[in-house]
């Protein structure tokens, strides 16, 4: 069995999320709080044992202020007994998501409903693009400097392999407009996102990098008034751990009435030549 590829540094990533408390940028952690409140609105299940996972800032904390916090570590300490977890801003760190949603639903009771917000591909897309064009402009090579983040529908696959059922995934995208490259980059710093990959430069990148990358960026990404335009893509993902109480499909061969029947139209056999008479 192999295990999964080291791509986060944990130290740095801590690191990250600590200097983000002190000068935060949670309008983010906001608009997610705000969705999570709605959609738990929307279940028809009151929760009494709830517990967060991930990067939890004091805005997604005040969605279930008695709620405990648990680390978003490869092998989480959670316990067991929860009827609602809820993993915020940590499955795009993680080095195996899948083990992660495996963690939470074994500590889950039966019935108990996951649910996981993480950044998707989409996010930061023009960084991306304008830094990868700068360096291989300056150095002719590049380095890691955005974390690679994945599909909505691939991320749809992972809650079945985590076993998790009747799962959903959706993405709702938010565009930001910067004055300058600093800004969204100290935006980054505010919300403990910026670069902790293994494999990043661990050297400071030259200021001719950036103001290179700002020129491209200003170029392809940006609104006619000269605002630089920033992608975010916000994923949630819903699952709940297997319960004998959730709706299941017919077995085949179990319907009472036939299709035909319920659409109003002649049914034809197999191997039948003619057309339903349409007039």
């Amino acid at each position: 069995m192999t295990s999964a590829p080291n791509l986060t540094n944990r130290h740095a990533l801590a690191l990250n999320r600590a200097r983000a408390t002190r000068a935060p940028a949670w309008f983010l952690h906001q608009a997610v709080a705000d969705e999570l409140k709605e959609r738990l609105n929307e279940v028809n299940k009151s929760f009494n044992q709830p517990a967060f996972v991930g990067h939890i800032s004091a805005v997604l904390a005040k969605i279930l202020p008695e709620a405990p916090i648990f680390d978003d570590t490869p092998h989480l300490s959670l316990g067991s007994g929860y009827d609602l977890i809820m993993h915020l801003f940590g499955l795009h760190w993680a080095d195996d998501p899948v083990g992660q949603m495996v963690q939470c639903r074994m500590a889950m009771q039966p019935d108990g409903l996951f649910l996981g917000v993480m950044f998707g591909g989409a996010t930061l897309n023009e960084l991306r693009t304008a830094l990868a064009e700068a360096e291989t402009h300056l150095t002719g090579g590049l380095s890691p400097r955005v974390l690679p983040m994945g599909d909505v529908r691939d991320i749809g696959g992972l809650i079945q392999r985590a076993g998790l059922a009747l799962p959903v995934s959706d993405s709702h995208r938010i565009t930001v407009r910067y004055k300058s490259l600093s800004a969204l980059v100290a935006d980054l710093r505010g919300m403990g996102e910026t670069n902790a990959l293994v494999a990043r430069n661990s050297q400071i990148p030259s200021k001719q990098l950036f103001e290179l990358a700002e020129q491209i960026y200003a170029k392809h990404f940006s609104d006619d008034d000269g605002y630089l335009l920033a992608s975010f893509e916000l994923i949630y993902v819903t699952g709940w751990v297997p319960s004998d109480t959730q709706p299941k499909p017919l077995r085949p061969g179990s319907a009472q009435t036939r299709l035909a029947d319920a659409l109003g139209v002649p049914e034809l056999k197999t191997g039948d030549p003619t057309t339903p008479d349409k007039t």
